[in-house]
């Protein structure tokens, strides 16, 4: 008799790291891991165990775990904490006599080029929308002079792994100026 699969499918092989971390010596401090999700890449993708901690009162088994992460062969600048995916069944211990291998194709200094080090300068403040601008209008007429109401807003930039080279500055953005004939013209009808 056959099996019937009912419910949804993984990809994922392998141990989750609190299995892995949870076997070796010294928490695995110093031992290589890589995603079975990363492995098709032709270029390496590891991570270099720094340092493992346990979480209190964790049902699905996470741990946090801080590494030195390497993705399609670079090497990322700064120390990643990986405590989110940790209960995922999709990482495998790399044996040490592979270890070389791993390292062999990665490119030690960060170039000019990646992602990391590419630089994008955005402004502080950006215009308000213009509907935003029109609703705002409509709710403050009569309380504060039109002159008064604000036209831009200041621009919070969220910090993180994908946008890290973000950098804000003081830059005259040029409003937009309307085609002279819009796509849909209806809702460009009360606009000046």
């Amino acid at each position: 008799m056959p099996y019937v699969y009912i419910g949804r499918t993984t990809s994922f092989r392998g141990k989750s790291l609190w299995e892995i971390v949870g076997n070796l010596k010294n928490f695995g401090v110093g031992r290589m891991v890589v995603r079975s999700r990363f492995e098709r890449y032709p270029e390496p993708s590891y991570m270099r165990i720094v340092k493992v901690e346990a979480l209190e009162n964790q049902p699905s088994r996470r741990v946090a775990v801080w590494v030195e992460r390497v993705f399609r062969g670079r090497k990322d600048p700064e120390i990643t904490k990986i405590m989110k995916t940790s209960y995922k069944t999709d990482y495998r211990l790399i044996p040490k006599d592979e270890e070389e291998e791993y390292v062999k194709g990665v490119k030690q200094e960060v170039q000019s080029t990646s992602t990391y080090s590419a630089k994008r300068v955005v402004p502080k403040e950006m215009p308000i929308p213009p509907l935003l601008l029109e609703l705002s209008k409509a709710a403050l007429k009569g309380k504060i002079s039109p002159e008064k109401i604000p036209t831009t807003i200041p621009l919070i930039v969220k910090q993180g792994p994908a946008n890290r080279a973000i950098v804000v500055e003081n830059v005259k953005i040029e409003e937009t100026i309307l085609a002279e004939e819009p796509d849909v013209p209806r809702l460009y009808g009360g606009l000046k």
